[in-house]
């Protein structure tokens, strides 16, 4: 598919430059949510844009807490203190200099008994040379060790979990979206299918707060149940359609439309109508300050490196656009993500890396609703019941099976052997992935991927 082209969507119409949206060539099946047979194309003209900004908006304001402070001004004054008196010639008794004699001698002799006791302390570390003669000790910088960060298990560097909720923001991820801003700094990642076959962002943040997160766009229908498992978390998002507008409304969460909230929105320059929608997480969190509860944790952890078959890649085949493909780095312990053969980065930074991955294969309906004016249906993917899950981490991938029995309850990750499934600290990516996409891996000293 052409990278000039792209779906409909609710994007910020009132954007100053926005001309409309080019047509796109999709799949019938794709774009209307049904299947058909052969797949005839068809074009998908300039989106419905149901939500409009509101006239204050457009300007784009930054909230003045964002702003970076200049340093305080100093006066150059200096405090008043004891002034040395004047220094005059004077002449030495010799009472003063057996006083001067006797202290030389007592330092000498605490200089003796320093040096012996640094040198004989076999409890110390030796910094280099023999002898214990080397440079006096100096206790070696040590990791985090503080409580874990709940979405990622990773020890904080404080005594206390950031006092925030998670803060969930919409990310587009359609090619001109691409790079985005932010991701490498979430601690959860999910990727959802969409309308056309293409897939959309929540990326989740707690611990690390990203000058710049987006490009932010509208919400679907699946937010719900994937935010519900947050403890009530801010959702950022610009727009949607009416039935998922009220969906959010009814859900486990604090929805923080940008339609409503244009003050925090930020246009890098570069981007442009309808991907230049960006906020900072700090802007994010300013909606709800008086909000200090973390969330509960999502997935277990463990350092351990379970049982699982070793994995060199594994590729997830979305859409042409979304062709997800996370190849196993054994020198950077984590996976690294390309977008049809193309390293997928983040702006002004790398190769998108994360140290798990979980793809939660769903069943998936179209509808009622339409997404656009070219008869595409909201997907609907379910994520209660049960199904087919595969976690990779630490070059392993381990099968089994993801269960919720409510929308209200976390869902829990089991394997094969019906151990849970932990987690290896730190940033996840889960993948929402419908049953009739087909995932294969491949395994190491092989070029064919088989299908789990």
């Amino acid at each position: 598919m052409p990278d000039d082209i792209r779906p409909d969507d609710h994007g910020l119409a009132g954007d100053p430059g926005y001309e409309g949206e080019p047509t796109q060539a999709v799949p019938a099946s794709e774009a209307t949510g049904t299947p058909a047979a052969g797949d005839a194309t068809r074009a998908i003209p300039a989106g419905d844009r149901t939500q409009a900004m509101a006239a204050g908006d457009a300007t784009r304001a930054i909230p003045a807490g964002d702003r970076t402070q200049g340093p305080r001004r100093d006066t150059g004054m200096v405090p008043a203190g004891p002034r040395t008196p004047p220094q005059g010639r004077r002449r030495w008794s010799n009472r003063t200099w057996l006083i001067v004699l006797a202290s030389v001698a007592v330092l000498l002799a605490g200089a003796g008994i320093a040096l012996a006791v640094t040198g004989n302390n076999s409890g110390g570390t030796d910094t280099g040379g023999s002898g214990g003669s080397g440079a006096a000790n100096i206790p070696a910088s040590t990791a985090p060790d503080g409580p874990p960060c709940p979405l990622t298990g990773v020890p904080t560097s404080g005594t206390q979990v950031s006092q925030r909720p998670a803060l969930a923001v919409k990310v587009d991820n359609y090619p001109q979206a691409r790079p985005q801003s932010g991701l490498d700094q979430a601690d959860i990642v999910y990727e959802e299918p969409v309308e056309g076959g293409i897939t959309r962002l929540v990326a989740v943040f707690q611990c690390q707060s990203p000058s710049l997160v987006g490009p932010i766009r509208s919400a679907r229908a699946v937010d719900v149940q994937i935010l519900d498992e947050l403890s009530k978390p801010l959702f950022v998002h610009a727009g949607g359609i009416a039935p998922v507008l009220d969906l959010l409304q009814g859900g486990n969460l604090i929805d923080e439309n940008v339609f409503t909230n244009g003050s925090i929105v930020q246009s890098p320059p570069g981007r442009y109508a309808p991907y230049d929608t960006y906020i900072s997480a700090a802007a994010g969190w300013s909606l709800d300050p008086a909000d200090t509860t973390p969330p509960a944790p999502v997935f277990s952890y463990s350092s351990a490196t379970p049982a699982g078959a070793p994995v060199t890649s594994v590729h997830i085949p979305f859409a042409g656009t979304n062709d997800t493909r996370w190849t196993w780095n054994a020198t950077s312990g984590k996976w690294l993500l390309s977008y049809s053969g193309t390293p997928a980065t983040v702006a002004g930074g790398g190769q998108i890396a994360t140290s798990n991955i979980v793809i939660q294969t769903v069943h998936v309906t179209y509808g009622p609703w339409l997404e656009n004016d070219v008869g595409g249906y909201e997907v609907q993917s379910r994520m209660t019941g049960s199904g087919p899950v595969m976690v990779l981490r630490n070059g392993v991938a381990v099968s089994g099976t993801w269960s919720r029995a409510s929308v209200s309850d976390p869902t829990t990750l089991t394997a094969s052997d019906g151990s849970p499934i932990d987690l290896k600290p730190g940033q996840t990516w889960v993948e929402i992935v419908p049953s009739t996409v087909t995932v294969t891996t491949t395994p190491p000293g092989s070029s064919t991927a088989t299908t789990p």
